[in-house]
């Protein structure tokens, strides 16, 4: 954290950013999932035929890990997942990952395997998944998280922006904003060397995501910034705010690098580092004792208890 630089601020809104540079280098290499993806070196698909809904199957083909970001979500097969936490797969592997649901209307076939849709859960989502995944690593030594939770996350988020989806579709909320969010990756455009954003919204620092390499980062900066507009669009302001400082920015770091940590060990490459503080959850994937990729996001403590799904979503995807 201490070796992180700011670049200059970025305002669209209710929304900054501040690119985040790191100038260290000799990460251990990786592709993306889209890069993955699309050279069809990696495939994604149900764990078996009648599909279980918190895990799937990658096979990895390549020479290369590749990076599963933390909330990225594939859609296809039985129902549309996101990733519970960050993983880099081995190179020429196969892997079972822990998934949470984003479509929780669904569960037939629409295609054998998955394709990379384009979003990450929005940041308030993530980091609630951030703070139940912690939960369950402690509590039981898995990447589990609270699968109500995050559908109920997707309803407020539906009721907020107005979409109806028949399937409780994460990924149409997205889409039904996709205009709206295209003035957010205009104002918001990669800058040359970036690893990261800082986003504040409504004057307050929200949260970070950075990454090792320039180039799997330039590939995620249009998903990870319309992870954090689309909050920002559903929480604007009529009263104009303070768009927030680079002195605030350093505060948050601040209190970052002060969070309690925790490891553990990854499912794919690395370890698992989680951060927790009063006002802030967090964590970071090591592999070669170098930081693959880091998230910190701002919760209040109220926010980190996390409420019980209901007994009949329990049951529902217990499959």
């Amino acid at each position: 954290m201490s070796k992180l630089e700011l670049g200059e601020l970025q305002a669209f809104n209710n929304m900054v950013i501040i690119p985040l540079f790191n100038s260290m280098n000799h990460a251990p290499q990786y592709l993306s999932l889209g890069e993955a993806m699309g050279k069809g070196l990696l495939t994604v698909t149900e764990v078996s035929q009648a599909g279980a809904v918190p895990e799937l199957k990658v096979v990895n083909k390549a020479n290369l890990p590749v990076l599963l970001l933390d909330g990225e979500e594939v859609s296809g097969a039985k129902q549309n997942r996101v990733l519970n936490t960050t993983i880099l797969l081995m190179e020429n592997s196969e892997t079972i990952i822990p998934v949470s649901c984003t479509e929780h209307g669904r569960w037939d076939y629409v295609a054998p395997a998955f394709a990379e849709s384009g979003n990450i859960m929005t940041h308030m989502l993530r980091r609630e998944k951030a703070s139940s995944v912690t939960r369950t690593l402690k509590e039981n030594m898995t990447y589990r998280g609270d699968q109500g939770e995050v559908w109920n996350g997707i309803d407020r988020i539906s009721a907020e922006a107005c979409v109806h989806s028949k399937t409780g579709a994460m990924r149409d909320v997205f889409e039904e904003k996709k205009e709206d969010l295209e003035g957010y990756l205009k104002a918001f455009r990669y800058v040359p060397h970036q690893k990261g954003i800082l986003v504040m919204m409504n004057g307050r620092v929200i949260g970070l995501d950075i990454l090792s390499l320039e180039s799997v980062y330039e590939a995620l900066h249009p998903k990870l910034v319309k992870s954090y507009a689309m909050d920002a669009l559903l929480q604007q302001k009529r009263e104009k705010v303070d768009n927030g400082s680079a002195e605030k920015a350093r505060m948050f770091i601040e209190q970052a690098r002060q969070c309690k940590e925790e490891k553990f060990k990854s499912v794919g490459h690395g370890w698992d580092h989680r951060f927790e503080g009063s006002t802030i959850v967090g964590s970071a994937l090591v592999h070669q004792e170098k930081v693959i990729h880091m998230a910190f996001f701002r919760m209040d403590e109220s926010e980190k208890v996390g409420t019980m799904s209901s007994a009949s979503r329990r049951r529902t995807f217990r499959r």
